[in-house]
C-alpha cells in the first residue's frame, strides 16, 4: 500500500500507482473514454474518491489560493437536514465565507468521498451532518453533527437524546399509558440507540416490562415504520401509545392509526423527535422531542470557524432537548 498522499498533490500517476493500473487507463476514467472493463472503471474510480483527485484546471488553479468556500454536507437534503443548514446559512451569512450545501448520498462513508472530491479544491473546511465513519484523517478541517458512532476524535455537536427521549416516555407515562412500543431508528446511530436507552429506562423506572412487539427498528425509512406501525396497531393487546424516534416516521405512525380507524389521540397517543416543522402543521399536531436543529447548526457552523482561526475551545457541544406537547397525546381510553 503506498503512503497517503495529499490531495493537494495528486496527479493521475498516483492514482495509477494506486490501483495497479497504468496512467493511460486512469486518464481513460477521468476523461469518460471507452475502451475500459467496468471492473477497472470502479476501481480506479474508488482510488480517485480515496484520494481526492480532481483533474481539471480549475480545481487546480484553487489549490494554489484560498477558495473562501465552506461546506456543509448531509447524506440526503430532508426535514432534519434542511434545519441545520438553515442554522449554519446564518453564521456564514456575516462573514466573508461562502457556503456551499452537498448531498453525498446514504452509503457507508458517504462523507469520505465526498470530502475527497470538495476538501482543497472547492471547500476549505466542512460540517458534516451524521457522518457514518470515526475517520479523523480528512484534508480539511471538519466538524460533526450527530454522528453515527458518537462523540469521538472528531469535533462535535449534537443533542441529548438519552434525556430526551426519557423525557417523552415519561410523559406517556404521567397519561396513564403502560402499554408504550418504541419505534426505534438505526441500530448503527449512537443518537438512535440513545433513544432506544431513554425509553427502556423510562420503562423500567416505572416497573414496566416492555411487551413482545413493542420494540422494532425502521432504520428512519417512513414507509417501514408505516408497516411497523400497522402490525403493533393489529397485536391482541396492542400499545395505547407509540414513540418514534423521529418526526417523520411519527408522522406516518398517524397515517397508520387513520387507516386502521384508530382516533388519535383519545383511541392511541403518538410522539416524535425532532420537531421538524411538518411537525406542528398535521392533524392532529405532533407532540415532540424538540432537538435544537438550527441551533445546532449555527454552533457546528461557528466551531468550525474557531478551528480554521486557530482558536482553542470546547471541540464537544450537547445541546438540551426539550418536549415540546401538542395535540397528538392524551390520556389512554378508560
Amino acid at each position: 500500500m503506498s503512503p497517503m498522499i495529499s490531495s493537494a498533490r495528486v496527479k493521475l500517476s498516483d492514482v495509477a500507482e494506486r490501483a495497479g493500473v497504468s496512467v493511460a487507463t486512469v486518464s481513460k476514467v477521468v476523461n469518460g473514454r471507452y475502451g475500459v472493463a467496468k471492473d477497472t472503471i470502479e476501481l480506479v474510480q474508488g482510488v480517485i474518491d480515496d484520494l481526492g483527485y480532481v483533474g481539471n484546471l480549475s480545481a487546480s488553479s484553487l489549490r494554489s489560493a484560498s477558495t473562501n468556500v465552506l461546506g456543509i454536507l448531509v447524506a440526503d437534503f430532508e426535514p432534519y437536514s434542511a434545519e441545520i443548514i438553515k442554522g449554519a446559512a446564518t453564521v456564514t451569512r456575516s462573514t466573508t465565507w461562502e457556503l456551499l450545501a452537498h448531498a453525498g448520498g446514504e452509503a457507508h462513508g458517504w462523507e469520505r468521498r465526498s470530502i475527497a472530491r470538495l476538501g482543497g479544491t472547492l471547500i476549505e473546511g466542512a460540517v458534516v451532518v451524521t457522518p457514518t465513519t470515526s475517520d479523523v484523517n480528512f484534508i480539511v478541517p471538519v466538524v460533526a453533527i450527530d454522528p453515527h458512532y458518537g462523540p469521538n476524535r472528531v469535533p462535535t455537536v449534537d443533542a441529548d437524546s438519552y434525556g430526551g427521549a426519557r423525557a417523552a416516555v415519561q410523559h406517556l407515562l404521567s397519561l396513564g399509558h403502560t402499554r408504550i412500543a418504541f419505534i426505534g431508528g438505526r441500530g448503527e446511530l449512537d443518537s438512535s440507540l440513545l433513544r432506544e436507552n431513554g425509553y427502556r429506562d423510562a420503562m423500567a423506572s416505572a416497573g414496566l416490562e416492555i411487551r413482545e412487539g413493542y420494540v422494532r427498528e425502521s432504520r428512519y425509512d417512513p414507509d417501514v415504520a408505516e408497516a411497523i406501525a400497522l402490525d403493533m396497531l393489529s397485536l391482541p393487546e396492542r400499545p395505547t401509545a407509540i414513540f418514534a424516534a423521529n418526526d417523520v416516521t411519527a408522522i406516518r405512525v398517524l397515517g397508520a392509526a387513520a387507516m386502521l380507524g384508530l382516533r388519535v389521540p383519545s383511541e392511541l397517543s403518538v410522539v416524535g423527535f425532532d420537531d421538524v416543522p411538518q411537525a406542528s402543521l398535521v392533524r392532529p399536531t405532533l407532540t415532540t422531542v424538540r432537538q435544537p436543529l438550527g441551533a445546532m447548526g449555527e454552533a457546528a457552523m461557528v466551531m468550525l470557524l474557531d478551528i480554521l482561526a486557530g482558536i482553542e475551545r470546547d471541540t464537544h457541544v450537547r445541546m438540551p432537548t426539550e418536549l415540546i406537547v401538542r395535540e397528538s397525546t392524551a390520556p389512554p381510553a378508560p
